[in-house]
């Protein structure tokens, strides 16, 4: 070794008769961009073990520094884990090396005040010591670095010569098996070669005899084809039938089904409407009964009769007019409770005809609840069945049911509570005490039409303030 060359490894020192020597130092010294220059030109031509070292450098650096003194693009890096900042954030890192102003010289700051020995160690590797002057910016680091890349391009070039060696190897005794394999095969060919030619003169004479057979099979196959086409068109005739009478047995089936079916739920829903109709018959006539028995015990209690007493039947007492007399209106409080009084009394109250008369300022179902409150104290006290019917119009999921003793209706849909309460008189039997209290003259004449008691809004307004 030469007296000016350095060590493996070490930059080399200048040469004293080198001219440029002098000025290149100080140039490194005092010109940061001159050094970042370089650093740059260093890391483009630098081998990729050497790209790793720096990145293993500047991420030690980076992990131990302030996030506020690194530069935006290497601040995320900061966060990684330790090992997986050098090998994730190598992009980052190596890219602020020559775009961050100061930031190489902070790594090599780092480095040099807090670890100098790992900085510098006695005797680096030669990629360590590359590394080292590409992140100084020195410019004897190209020596380095070209050392470097040339003893890997060695070391590639020794694997590679050792791989080809041994693929020569492999390939050389390929071929001696290949040979040996082949003149066995060709030895036993001709063997086979010679015994065959016997079996194929043997094999000719029998393929002869066969053809004659084969020849004799043909014709007779042919005309056992002829035979079976023509069986087939009469067979496929015959199936194309049944498959039609199998469809029309089908449709036959479905369509008794369908009427059987139709007729079934015909029957059930007689079977429903007829029950519906004896519950209703005997609902109303049960009704009936119990009202005329009621009023003909009221009546009894009422005139003193006695169950022996003898005079004029009925029949005698009929005149020239008979039919039936609409019932007076009653004006009165007095009146209504004469007639609450009678056994089974059925009560029916136009609900917003009463309580737009009574409590006008109230919202609708301030009214409502205002009349149920007050009839309920009515319909205790004279036992007679109370319903309450109101306008449908915009209500939902309004019940039904009876509420503190008074059952509660509402209209349906495009109906209006003055047909409905015509329905409820007209479903009443017979002879059953019916009171309606309304002010709507139509509704007033309807009712009377049908045997029903008359009352105003007002004269059950004022009944209920006596409560």
């Amino acid at each position: 070794m030469g007296e000016g060359d350095a060590e493996p490894g070490q930059p080399a020192a200048p040469c004293p008769d080198d001219p440029d020597a002098a000025p290149d130092a100080a140039l490194d010294a005092d010109d940061p961009a001159a050094r970042s220059a370089v650093r740059v030109r260093l890391l483009e031509s630098a081998p990729e073990a050497v790209r790793a070292k720096v990145a293993e450098l500047v991420a030690v650096a980076v992990g131990n520094l302030p996030v506020t003194e690194l530069p935006p693009p290497v601040r995320p890096v900061a966060r990684f884990a330790p090992a997986k900042r050098a090998r994730v954030g190598a992009g980052p890192l190596l890219g602020a090396l020559g775009s961050a102003t100061g930031f190489a010289t902070l790594v090599v700051d780092w480095w040099a005040e807090e670890r100098p020995a790992d900085w510098r160690p006695p005797a680096p590797d030669p990629v360590h010591a590359a590394a080292v002057a590409v992140l100084e910016g020195r410019e004897d680091g190209s020596g380095l670095v070209r050392d470097v890349g040339e003893r890997a391009d060695a070391g590639k070039a020794r694997a590679e010569r050792d791989a080809a060696l041994a693929r020569v190897e492999r390939l050389e005794a390929e071929v001696h098996r290949l040979t040996g394999e082949r003149d066995e095969a060709r030895a036993a060919v001709d063997a086979a070669a010679a015994e065959s030619r016997d079996e194929i003169a043997k094999l000719r004479a029998r393929l002869r005899e066969q053809g004659t057979r084969v020849r004799r099979a043909e014709d007779e196959a042919a005309e056992l084809r002829a035979a079976r086409e023509a069986g087939d068109g009469g067979l496929r005739a015959e199936l194309e039938e049944l498959r039609r009478d199998r469809d029309r047995q089908r449709e036959h089936a479905a369509a008794a089904e369908d009427r059987a079916r139709r007729a079934a739920a015909d029957l059930t829903n007689a079977r429903r409407a007829a029950v519906d109709a004896r519950r209703a018959d005997d609902a109303r006539l049960a009704l009936l009964v119990d009202t005329v028995a009621g009023a003909a015990e009221g009546l009894r209690q009422e005139l003193g009769l006695r169950a022996g007493d003898t005079g004029a039947r009925p029949a005698e007492l009929v005149g020239a007019g008979s039919g039936t007399t609409p019932k007076a209106r009653v004006t009165d409080p007095a009146a209504l409770d004469r007639l609450l009084a009678l056994p089974e009394v059925h009560l029916v109250v136009d609900g917003y005809n009463v309580t737009k008369t009574g409590w006008p300022e109230l919202s609708l179902a301030a009214q409502r609840e205002r009349l149920v409150a007050a009839v309920a104290p009515l319909t205790a006290r004279t036992g007679a069945e109370t319903t309450l019917v109101f306008d449908g119009a915009g209500i939902t999921g309004v019940p039904t049911h009876s509420v503190r003793g008074v059952r509660v209706l509402f209209s349906d849909p495009g109906v209006i509570a003055d047909d409905l309460i015509r329905s409820l008189v007209g479903a009443e039997p017979e002879g059953r005490p019916l009171v309606v209290v309304t002010s709507d003259r139509a509704v007033v004449d309807s009712v009377r039409r049908q045997g029903a008691h008359p009352v105003p809004s007002s004269v059950l307004l004022t009944r209920l303030a006596r409560i």
